[in-house]
């Protein structure tokens, strides 16, 4: 992976100066530590921070094609590149380089635009056609890689990350009314929106193209899709040909990921199916040493270790793990906030943010995981939930079914079994399954009323605005054909997997240290070969990832296969308080802090720390209070560290300039 930078001039002035290149490129380091670039000429100016996993030498950017007349500034990996390059050899074109990069610039002179359509990877780029002045910038179907985007006076910024667009003079470092009512909705801003106000970020699967004339022309080339839920002879297929067909799909994408790579790649192991199932995989197409990591919880109720340990002995893998205490969390999180560039309302990235330098100390720049696994097979307790949800909503007096709701969340300390009337009364109050968010609606509705710890001002500015309604409208016509389960994974998809698993617990996580994830379950075939079976065979009854279980039955030990699903978690506000809570929390939520960034009423806040310390003593905290204290201490982190705080520049860098000012 790398950090990616640069500046488009959209009238007639002076070109970007290398000074601002530097600046912007610096901030981005961490991405990229291994090569610094930029090229110029007298309209744009693209900046690279490298970190070189594929042709290692052969591979620097900024990159040309043979005519030095397309340039492009690439994060990312494209897996299919060989079988790409045998394409266009046959074609008449010819390479300097054994990289990818090469491949997505001479895909570009042969196909044009839609050379995005060809790629099966994880990308975002920023390329440049400079005979026709064409600016195009992509980003990946699942947005696993980050490109924002801003207007400054009349040139256009783009970087990975906002913190590179800090770096210009004209940038208002400010958070975003609507961006932190998306998060404290959808717990993540939802692109092209951001936490910042004046700064966008490039859409998943979409493609954008700025002509010379400064217009930005952004369209969708990839989204997610699913069959009709009246789709003829869907019942006629067999789970033995789903399981077969998936199995196949991973085997291939797990054998893609782990061999396009010049060094060494490891695997995260976190106790539950799907990274187990990743890690056995990767075992079966490679028989010499498999390095795999953990993290282990010092609280039994979040630790997996046990689980961990059973793979790491039927792998013989040379294995690492961290242990993380509450303190850790603590300790890490402004330097997670500063990386993640939002609010959150988990502290799950703290521990992945950790692991993640464990992972680079030992030596590997590149890991599997099993993340979207949850999403394509449909793997999360919201989709049973939506399920059941539906089932009582047939018959909503009824006692009998309503007792459904006790089989949802067992991992939860004060799940419904323990609440049962109020869990019905909480699940049953958004009973239309025809409403296009049903499934979503109790999360996003518990999330939303966490607005009440905003400022009154905040909440003026925020009148009318109304986040469930704005998504129901941007969803795709096609949506409304999709059966009840499609219909649940594609919010999933749209919400929670891009901006929050994938960006927050994953780019942002890794790549604060140099660490690259790549993700064998959000392989195009894999996806498409689980879009296409009957939704019984991905949750069957109440079993969830069913026909990833049946491809699992003889990969991983029963403990692990027959275990009841539970969520990556972290420990979230108990990590900020007792002895040794460190002193930025007390000082960020203090009521002259609270005042100063005018985003939440001191008052409730200093209510909400009081319930939360006086509920700790007593045993854990509810979701809601959890979710509260985060989510307001990450935003006036973002605050503190990345608005009101000026840039951090550093030491000048060396860096590659190929600079062509002179010529048009």
């Amino acid at each position: 992976m790398c950090g990616i930078a640069g500046i488009l001039s959209l009238a007639a002035g002076p070109p970007p100066a290398i000074d601002e290149l530097s600046r912007m490129i610096g901030a981005l380091r961490h991405r990229g530590p291994d090569d610094l670039g930029i090229y110029r000429d007298a309209h744009v100016g693209l900046a690279h921070a490298r970190l070189s996993i594929i042709d290692r030498e052969g591979g620097k950017q900024p990159l040309s094609d043979p005519s030095g007349q397309i340039w492009v500034s690439y994060n990312g990996e494209i897996y299919n590149h060989a079988e790409l390059r045998t394409e266009l050899e046959s074609k008449g074109f010819s390479f300097r380089t054994r990289s990818d990069t090469e491949v997505l610039v001479v895909a570009y002179r042969a196909w044009g635009d839609a050379c995005v359509e060809r790629f099966e990877g994880q990308f975002a780029f920023a390329l440049w056609d400079a005979p026709a002045r064409r600016l195009l910038l992509a980003r990946d179907r699942f947005g696993v890689r980050p490109l924002h985007v801003a207007h400054v006076g009349g040139r256009l910024a783009f970087a990975s990350e906002a913190k590179a667009l800090f770096q210009l003079d004209g940038v208002t470092r400010a958070l975003d009314p609507e961006g932190l009512a998306q998060v404290f909705t959808f717990w993540t801003p939802l692109a092209p929106r951001t936490a910042f106000e004046g700064i966008s970020e490039i859409r998943p699967g979409h493609l954008a193209v700025i002509t010379p004339g400064g217009e930005l022309c952004e369209r969708a080339w990839w989204d997610p899709t699913f069959p009709a839920r009246h789709r003829e002879g869907a019942r006629k297929v067999r789970i033995e040909d789903s399981e077969a067909q998936l199995e196949e799909a991973l085997v291939r994408s797990v054998s893609t990921r782990w061999r396009n790579a010049d060094v060494p790649v490891g695997c995260y192991l976190s106790g539950g199916l799907d990274s187990s199932v990743v890690a056995a995989l990767t075992r079966r197409v490679h028989a010499g040493e498999l390095r795999t990591f953990s993290i282990r919880f010092e609280d039994p109720s979040l630790d997996e270790g046990p689980f961990q340990r059973a793979m790491v002995e039927r792998l013989e893998t040379q294995h690492d793990e961290i242990f993380v205490a509450r303190g850790d969390v603590a300790r890490a999180f402004p330097a997670v906030i500063q990386h993640v560039e939002r609010p959150i309302l988990r502290a799950g990235p703290a521990p992945l943010f950790l692991l993640s330098r464990a992972v680079r100390d030992a030596g590997i720049k590149v890991v599997l995981t099993g993340e979207g696994a949850d999403e394509v097979l449909a793997g999360y307790d919201i989709f049973r939930e939506a399920k059941v949800r539906a089932f009582v909503a047939r018959q909503p007096g009824s006692p009998r079914r309503a007792l459904l709701f006790d089989r949802l969340y067992p991992w939860l300390a004060r799940g419904p079994r323990e609440a049962h009337e109020m869990a019905t009364r909480f699940f049953t109050r958004d009973a239309d399954p025809s409403a296009p968010l049903f499934s979503h609606l109790p999360r996003f509705r518990a999330a939303a009323a966490l607005m009440r710890l905003f400022a009154p001002a905040l909440r003026a500015r925020l009148s009318g605005v109304d986040p469930m309604a704005e998504l129901s409208a941007s969803l795709p016509p096609a949506f409304a054909s999709f059966g009840p389960l499609a219909q649940a994974q594609y919010l999933e998809m749209r919400t929670l997997l891009s901006g929050y698993l994938l960006s927050a617990q994953g780019d942002r996580a890794s790549l604060a240290h140099s660490v690259e994830g790549r993700f064998p379950f959000l392989d195009t075939g894999v996806v498409a070969a689980a879009a296409r079976m009957p939704e019984s065979h991905k949750l069957h009854v109440l079993d969830e990832k069913h026909v990833l279980k049946r491809v699992a039955a003889s990969l991983v030990p029963r403990s692990i296969l027959e275990r009841p699903k539970q969520p990556y978690r972290a420990p979230d506000a108990a990590s900020f308080f007792g002895p040794d809570a460190p002193d930025y929390v007390g000082d960020l939520l203090s009521d002259t802090a609270l005042r100063e960034a005018g985003l939440f009423d001191p008052g409730g806040v200093a209510r909400l720390v009081a319930k939360c310390r006086e509920g700790l003593r007593g045993g854990p905290l509810g979701n809601a209070d959890n979710m509260a204290f985060v989510g307001v201490l990450s935003a006036q982190l973002v605050w503190h560290e990345l608005c009101r705080t000026a840039p951090r520049r550093g030491p000048p860098l060396e860096i590659r300039v190929v600079d062509r000012c002179g010529s048009t």
